[in-house]
């Protein structure tokens, strides 16, 4: 499987907030292979980050809650923003 992170999303306090997964390289994951692995995570979102397909976007992303995927949820996208940002030397 892929490496993840955790994020502790509207905290700066280890362990508190709401949890996301967010997998910085999904590239050629399945949908299948993205449900099963929400699934295994048991949080309440997990995110698999692409490369954009349009030009004028930098990533993609895909939420999956243990059952579904999602088209959008908001903490979910800021926990990957925060961590692609860490990813790439941003504070």
């Amino acid at each position: 499987m892929r490496r993840y992170t955790i994020a502790d999303v509207f905290t700066d306090v280890p362990l508190q907030g709401n949890q996301v997964a967010v997998f910085t390289d999904a590239t050629g994951l399945s949908a299948e292979t993205m449900q099963r692995a929400a699934r295994e995570m048991n949080l309440s979102e997990t995110v698999f980050v692409f490369r954009a397909e349009d030009p004028n976007a930098h990533l993609r992303v895909r939420i999956f809650t243990p059952t579904t995927e999602l088209p959008f949820a908001g903490h979910p996208v800021l926990g990957t923003a925060f961590v692609v940002g860490r990813a790439m030397g941003s504070n």
